[in-house]
């Protein structure tokens, strides 16, 4: 989607088994200032042939090229919900600061573990059965693709490779990232605890925020309004502070 010059480009990362077509409907949605550019993870949706990622180093490096079209040279936002997402935005936050090719204004986290919790669950073994009842059970959500035998055959492989990316996965650089945080808690999630969510406060040394909204881990599946007016007003409110003149005058 084209961006008109005072919007900020929100990069959004796919959860685990999800795709880019899951964001598509945010910019119709209620989103201010913002303009939400999904990126797509090979083995599903229009990439559905390509061979997924196991190795979450290799997709955040795969995805860069992508995130830096989408911020175009200037400044961009990261989103993501549960571990993949989240994971995935912070470690894309932190090749773009590394490198200092663009400013990372705001990083989103949702529902999701920091970093440096690492993997809950170990999952390579279950059967086909076995593992969609595991992730039913974890996140509270089975996408009806996986009633279709047909569809599973297809879609099972990219989900189970997302969870060998976070099973897998260890954190190359042990500084905090000089970027802003909100990560935001599900008040009735019972896979991610908020205690777990507030130590993304530990990732960051440029201000730490944390909001709670209503529902389960996939809260924002059923409603996403409230995540979408508390992402515009804290990039809004951001925007402010970088505008206003050093001495403090309004």
């Amino acid at each position: 989607m084209p961006l008109e010059n005072n919007e900020l480009p929100l990069v959004c990362l796919p959860f685990a088994g999800g795709g880019a077509s899951f964001f598509h409907p945010w910019n119709r949605m209620g989103l201010s200032g913002v303009v939400a550019v999904p990126l797509q993870l090979p083995g599903r949706e229009r990439r559905l042939a390509e061979r997924p990622y196991r190795d979450l180093h290799a997709a955040a490096d795969g995805l860069l090229p992508a995130t830096l079209e989408a911020a175009a040279g200037g400044p961009v936002a990261l989103f993501g919900h549960c571990f993949l997402g989240a994971v995935l935005a912070y470690e894309l936050a932190r090749r773009l600061t590394d490198t200092a090719r663009n400013d990372v204004v705001h990083l989103f986290v949702s529902a999701a573990r920091p970093p440096t919790a690492g993997p809950v669950s170990d999952v390579s073994g279950l059967t086909d059965d076995a593992f969609l009842a595991h992730v039913e059970k974890t996140t509270g959500y089975r996408h009806a693709a996986f009633d279709s035998p047909e569809l599973r055959e297809l879609l099972l492989p990219a989900l189970r490779a997302d969870f060998a990316m976070d099973e897998g996965y260890t954190p190359l650089g042990a500084d905090p990232l000089d970027v802003p945080v909100t990560a935001v808690a599900a008040s009735d999630d019972s896979f991610v605890s908020r205690d777990e969510v507030a130590r993304w406060a530990d990732m960051t040394t440029a201000g730490f925020s944390m909001a709670e909204l209503p529902g389960e881990h996939m809260y924002l599946a059923d409603d996403p309004g409230p995540l979408l007016e508390l992402i515009s007003a804290t990039v809004g409110a951001g925007r402010l502070r970088s505008e206003r003149p050093a001495d403090g005058t309004p």
